[in-house]
């Protein structure tokens, strides 16, 4: 039944041209035009690869809240409480929807990467780096999800916006953290999604990912996954 669910999911979400639009065409723009403006950094033109893929998944995994907040609102989830799925089953088949609509955010802006810039690795690079950026966006995908269960679709809307903005900003995925003051910066290593691009930057660079940022990011999944699996219980008791 889940497999089933999450194919629906998945497709309903993909044929979303705005969906497209947002978390693939945007980032590998942004992409292009942040790493063509200045020098010829080959370095500096892989780190920022890893960072706009991992902004399009960032906006792909929380987009998925604002689908949950408009099924809440059309009555489909009061459909899917009737089934046999119990709330962890289905808050488990929106993450995994999500683990499979962040692959053509991630995707795009690294074939940007390759074809457009330049970027050079080698093969196992390529796919570790595409690996650890699916896995390491578990956590926003159950952001989007709490907050799509908890909130009414237009507030989800902008929260997952001032989410996105934030996180990417704060986490350095649109700019090097050394341009950071020291405060930011330190903030910035608590973030998700500063950790979440660090996982694929070692990669590039031929290292494995630090103990810290696989820690902070295990912490942020857990208390994301709470966070939704109590938001779907709330909207349960509400609807």
């Amino acid at each position: 039944m889940i497999t089933a669910y999450v194919s629906l999911e998945v497709r309903r979400t993909l044929r979303d041209t705005g969906f497209a639009i947002s978390t693939i065409g945007v980032p590998v723009m942004m992409y292009l035009l942040f790493t063509n403006l200045g020098t010829d950094d080959s370095a500096y033109k892989a780190a920022a690869m890893v960072g706009m893929a991992a902004y399009g998944a960032l906006g792909a995994a929380l987009s998925l809240g604002t689908g949950v907040a408009e099924d809440k609102s059309t009555g489909w989830l009061r459909q899917l409480r009737v089934t046999p799925m119990t709330p962890r089953q289905v808050v488990t088949g929106r993450a995994l929807t999500g683990s499979v609509v962040v692959l053509p955010a991630i995707t795009g802006v690294l074939l940007a990467g390759g074809l457009a810039n330049g970027v050079r690795m080698e093969a196992w690079q390529w796919a570790t780096v595409a690996l650890t950026l699916w896995l390491g966006s578990l956590p926003f995908t159950l952001l989007g999800i709490g907050n799509g269960y908890r909130l009414s679709a237009q507030t989800t809307g902008v929260v997952n916006v001032a989410c996105n903005l934030g996180l990417a900003v704060v986490g350095g995925l649109w700019f090097p953290t050394v341009l950071f003051p020291s405060w930011l910066r330190t903030i910035s290593g608590f973030t998700p999604t500063n950790r979440f691009a660090e996982l694929g930057v070692a990669v590039t660079e031929g290292t494995a990912p630090g103990a810290a940022a696989l820690a902070v990011l295990a912490v942020w999944a857990a208390l994301f996954g709470v966070y939704a699996a109590a938001s779907y219980r709330r909207s349960a008791r509400t609807a």
